[in-house]
């Protein structure tokens, strides 16, 4: 498709006097709002139940104190390196293009406003856990053999996931429906600031979080249960304190800040096509579904609640998503069929003199079955997805066993399995939510602005669920820093560490269902992004005119052909895959260089301090905690330049087609990579809790050992790697719609400039290259220099 064609496409959105929200829709934005305020009321009331709970003794006390500190200290430091780079992003914000000042204004400001939201959505999460861990194991030594004592501990940690669920979708809806009060029929450019503070943010919090928190995994299983035979959270293991503080900043901190952003930028991209595709109705029917999805959380989040008939925990979680995934759709019928008119061309604020509007109004269906559908397809995509990952992660499933069985030939054949099971779970994860994708696609009825549309719905649909499912990831770190705790303290003994270790293991399940749903809420979101995308690159090329389009040189024009046999185009989508691999390797390169550290430094304790092994004397937990909290804020520019700028170096300098094709590779390989490493990552965790219950001999057999090397590969590849995928598709996806106005402008017409594209393209590369060279150039060696190859402790020794 041509330059010129992309022209006489020109979207609804660059009409004039379309969409203009206000009296009764304007209440029900306003209504929306106070939901969203409510959920937050609901989030302190779970906070009073958790912490009313008892805390145990002095000793648990003790440890969860230090916790406590070092997951304050090190968010309070990473919140204070991220603020100087926020702020200068918001100053380049202000030099895009946009409908005057005003705008230029609000999407900086509303900009800083995602990203506190992120944060403050983050931190939260992570203060009440540190809180209620030793709270739950408070919970599991207070009940003894009674099933009350699970019921209890269980309880305690699901509704401290229910604060954080609380928090992202209170903030996340009153951001975007302040958004639309405040700049009505402008709040589409506006909010493309508001979603990319979020998820540039969300990002940081995620790669950060997940190196600190793997690190500090990997150098207590290496050291700990490998070298030196004693369990992970021994308090003789000097990285056990860094482990638990990184549970809480990795999991609890960056994944409510990702599920979070997921949630802004699904609305933010759901309310900019709404508004081309239903007119008046498309910037308020979006934000009524997630305000259905308040309400229906705050049900399932309370209706997770074991009985004594419940199989297991997952009986009782499963019990509260699906509770709230058929409140929510029939809620959504109703909304849909009180809300929404019976005919397309009944639609307001669509402008017929446009061919997409003109499209859209002489369409035959009803836009109520449309949008009930379109929302659907996202809450089954929800729904299997979480049954898909539980089949592959969980212990008492085939998958999972499978892995368990190869540890009895080494720990080769572990990696092997868990390989082989994450790679084939990706290709069903992604082939669900390409249906899904395609499902959307169909209910357009050709019509590509109403099928993006509906890919966002889908989403939109898919997120009435976020607060179950990141009460879901929540409750994870949570139930196994309540086990550390009790390991640590040595008060939790008999039927209560049992109930922590059955906690521990479900946890290990939800936290990768969890991140399964957030890779398809991501593909949704970054999909429909996409469309935003072209919508923008439409709008800009009306802007500057048909005529501008036609005196194009055929490289010009070949810079906004679609199509994917051009080679400028199919060299933009390999590029678009290849940065999805180098990010994962900067990644997981970054937790392997952290890990070495503390690896050498918990093996320096325990040889320069003997007496740490019969008790005499006590870690220094301290030092380990100031490793990783210095690695990973020093590992997180490389991967975040890369995110920002990858897209800014394509659109510059090879155009707006190529661009489009980037992001597709991005989205194609982002959803394989993160549901391979995702799942990999969850079945080698479990496969190796399954030994420790005791299966082939339990801890300290060569079985164990086995499944603790291949756990300790698919920690950064679960909780680093995996989960950061998420948010750099849509980083990316923000970016480029941000800079396609002035990819087009400096393009074609009458402010073109060949030489000033080519500058900014350049000085991207130059910087991307540089942040992966200075990443490159540190040694993954670490070590004193007199450190010699002699002194390693051989494994098992």
């Amino acid at each position: 498709m041509s330059g010129l064609q992309l022209t006489e496409l020109a979207t609804v959105s660059a009409a004039p006097g379309t969409a203009e929200v206000a009296g009764s829709d304007l209440t029900y934005v306003v209504v929306v709002a106070v939901i969203a305020l409510a959920a937050l009321g609901v989030a302190a009331a779970l906070v009073r139940q958790v912490l009313a709970a008892d805390e145990g003794t002095e000793s648990m006390k003790r440890i969860a104190g230090a916790v406590q500190e070092g997951a304050a200290a090190y968010l309070t430091r990473q919140f204070r390196t991220l603020g100087l780079f926020a702020v200068g992003v918001f100053f380049l914000l202000m030099l895009l293009p946009a409908d005057g000042w005003d705008e230029r204004i609000g999407r900086s400001l509303f900009f800083l406003v995602g990203a506190v939201f992120s944060a403050i959505t983050g931190y939260t999460g992570m203060w009440l856990a540190v809180r209620s861990n030793v709270r739950v194991a408070a919970a599991a030594r207070a009940g003894g053999s009674g099933p009350e004592a699970s019921h209890t501990a269980m309880r305690i940690a699901f509704r401290t996931g229910g604060v954080a669920g609380m928090f992202t979708v209170g903030l996340g809806l009153f951001g975007a429906a302040l958004v639309v009060i405040i700049y009505r029929e402008d709040a589409p450019k506006v909010l493309e600031g508001f979603g990319f503070g979020a998820a540039l943010l969300a990002m940081f919090m995620r790669v950060g979080g997940g190196i600190f928190t793997k690190a500090a995994d990997v150098g207590a299983d290496l050291v700990g249960k490998v070298e030196q035979g004693i369990p992970e959270d021994d308090p003789r293991n000097a990285a056990t304190i860094a482990d638990n503080v990184g549970d809480n900043v990795g999991d609890c901190a960056g994944m409510a800040a990702d599920l979070f952003e997921s949630y802004a930028v699904t609305l933010v991209a759901a309310l900019i096509l709404g508004k081309a595709a239903f007119g008046d109705a498309g910037l308020v029917f979006p934000l009524l579904v997630p305000a259905i999805g308040v309400i229906t959380a705050v049900i399932g989040i309370y209706a997770v609640s074991p009985r004594a008939g419940d199989r297991s925990g997952m009986t009782a979680i499963n019990r509260g998503f699906f509770l709230s995934a058929v409140i929510s759709l029939v809620l959504v019928g109703i909304a849909a069929f009180a809300y929404l008119p019976d005919k397309f061309s009944e639609l307001e604020g669509l402008a017929p003199t446009t061919t997409t509007g003109k499209e859209i109004l002489e369409h035959g269906g009803d836009p109520r079955v449309f949008a009930l559908v379109a929302v659907l397809i996202g809450i089954v995509l929800a729904a299997v997805i979480q049954q898909l990952t539980g089949y592959f992660t969980e212990t008492s499933r085939r998958p999972v066993k499978d892995v368990v069985k190869t540890s009895l030939t080494g720990p080769a054949t572990v990696i092997l399995s868990g390989i082989s099971l994450g790679l084939e779970s990706a290709v069903y994860a992604a082939v669900l939510i390409g249906v899904a994708v395609y499902g959307a696609y169909l209910l357009g009825g050709g019509i590509i602005m109403l099928a993006l549309f509906a890919v966002a719905l889908a989403g939109t649909g898919l997120l009435t669920t976020v607060g179950v499912i990141v009460a879901m990831d929540t409750f994870g770190p949570v139930s196994d820093n309540a086990q550390g705790i009790a390991e640590m303290s040595g008060d939790v003994e008999g039927e209560g560490a049992q109930i922590l270790t059955d906690l521990d293991a479900v946890g290990n399940t939800t936290k990768a269902i969890t991140k399964g749903i957030a890779i398809a809420t991501a593909v949704l979101a970054a999909t429909a992004l996409y469309g935003s995308y072209r919508d923008a690159v439409e709008t800009a090329q009306a802007e500057v005119g048909a005529s501008a389009t036609e005196g194009m040189s055929k490289l010009e024009a070949l810079s906004f052909s679609l199509d994917i046999s051009q080679p400028n185009n199919l060299f933009g989508l390999i590029l678009g895959a290849a940065v999805v691999f180098l990010f994962s390797g900067l990644a997981i390169n970054a937790v392997s260089r952290a890990a070495g550290a503390v690896v050498f430094e918990v093996r320096e304790q325990f040889r320069t301090r003997p007496g740490i092994m019969d008790g005499t004397e006590t870690p220094e937990y301290g030092r380990v905690v100031d490793i990783c909290t210095r690695d990973s804020l020093r590992e997180l520019a490389t991967p975040g330049l890369l995110a920002v700028l990858a897209p800014i170096s394509v659109g510059f300098a090879l155009g707006i087609a190529p661009l489009a094709a980037f992001l597709a590779g991005a989205i194609g390989a982002g959803t394989l990579m993160a549901v391979f490493l995702a799942n990999s990552g969850g079945a080698w965790d479990n496969a190796k809790k399954t030994i420790e219950d005791g299966t082939y001999g339990g801890k300290g057999t060569d079985a164990h050992a086995a499944t603790v090397i291949g756990d300790t590969v698919g920690d950064p590849f679960k909780d680093t790697a995996g989960p950061a995928i998420n948010p750099l598709l849509k980083v990316m996806n923000l970016v480029a719609l941000l800079i396609a106005p002035a990819v087009v402008k400096l393009t074609i017409g009458e402010n073109a400039s060949g030489p000033l594209r080519a500058l900014v393209a350049v000085l991207a590369i130059v910087v991307i290259i540089g942040a992966v060279w200075f990443s490159k150039r540190k040694s993954i060696a670490v070590g004193s220099p007199n450190h010699e190859p002699k002194d390693a402790h051989p494994v098992g020794g």
